[in-house]
């Protein structure tokens, strides 16, 4: 449990994310709400790929596309579950980038020297 403790923060973000944020919105602001958590669900992927180690990182798109399902009926209507196939891309987009950081960052990093 203690080896994904990073992972189970930033999701645990990404749930706050989905079900709290949308009742900050007002009735008017369902696009605008979209696009911000779509941003952030960016952001929190491309976190997630540069701590995250292992196949994790090929779950945690398909986690947050589930995740979003629900929050379709209890904050949008039913035409919003089209959203949840951007979650999914851009969760795969954010993992790759995060990724690629993490993997770029870790060849510049200077060895130890051994005296």
């Amino acid at each position: 449990m203690k080896k994904y403790l990073k992972e189970m923060i930033i999701l645990m973000i990404q749930i706050m994310l989905f079900y709290l944020f949308p009742f900050t919105a007002g009735p008017t602001d369902g696009l605008g709400l979209i696009i911000v958590l779509l941003f952030s669900t960016l952001m929190l992927s491309v976190i997630f790929g540069a701590v995250s180690k292992g196949k994790v990182r090929i779950i945690y798109p398909f986690v947050v596309a589930v995740l979003f399902i629900p929050t379709v009926y209890i904050h949008y209507n039913y035409t919003a579950l089209v959203y949840t196939v951007w979650y999914l891309i851009d969760s795969y987009l954010g993992v790759g980038i995060g990724s690629l950081i993490k993997m770029i960052t870790e060849r510049v990093k200077p060895e130890k020297e051994i005296n």
